[in-house]
């Protein structure tokens, strides 16, 4: 049966109540949406006696579904994550089961924290990414494998981070990098058909 020690000591409640004070106290919201669910789904997996779990368990698969699916978010309800989590908006939102966030982190659209690859057998808790306290992650950023990132760590928009981050660091995508337009000079369809 798999605990949630965050839930346990706080409740269900308690923390969804957060999260709708972080998203600006609008439950139409996706990122509210989604983390609420996550929540539930902590809970339910935890319920005793087995019937109960089986319960609600059934329904947060099919709401999990419905908000990968409609909103582009995925969240494990096996993934670790710390209170006040802000979802910044939807879209292509990984978060893997094994991953740990801190509190008072943000995450925006495009972000995927994830292992580094099945293939090579990397699929345990400890080839997932760690997140400290107060992590703010732009848009597309990217982070894979045994990564630890510290506390109040900003990294920036397309970033791709493989390695550890210490705390009060910012890690941004290199520069993108200036190239001459040429202007290509196409032949006439006609006169290729003409020349035939």
């Amino acid at each position: 049966m798999y605990k949630n020690e965050l839930t346990e000591r706080l409740g269900l409640i308690a923390l969804i109540k957060e999260d709708f004070n972080c998203h600006r106290r609008d439950w139409t919201l996706p990122g509210f949406r989604a983390l609420a669910l996550y929540r539930y789904g902590t809970w339910a997996r935890s319920r005793r006696p087995y019937l109960a779990r089986a319960f609600f368990s059934i329904i947060y698969i099919v709401l999990n579904r419905f908000i990968r699916n409609t909103y582009g978010i995925e969240i494990y309800h096996t993934a670790r994550i710390g209170r006040r989590l802000h979802i910044g908006h939807q879209g292509c939102i990984v978060i893997h089961q094994y991953a740990t966030i801190g509190d008072d982190c943000v995450i925006r659209q495009g972000v995927t924290l994830g292992i580094a690859g099945i293939e090579r057998g990397e699929t345990g808790s400890e080839h997932a990414p760690v997140l400290g306290d107060r992590v703010d992650i732009g848009v597309g950023a990217v982070i894979i494998g045994k990564v630890s990132i510290g506390n109040d760590v900003n990294i920036g928009p397309n970033a791709v981070v493989l390695t550890d981050v210490r705390a009060n660091m910012t890690v941004m995508a290199p520069s993108p990098r200036m190239m001459s337009r040429t202007t290509l000079t196409r032949p006439n369809i006609d006169d290729e058909k003409l020349e035939e």
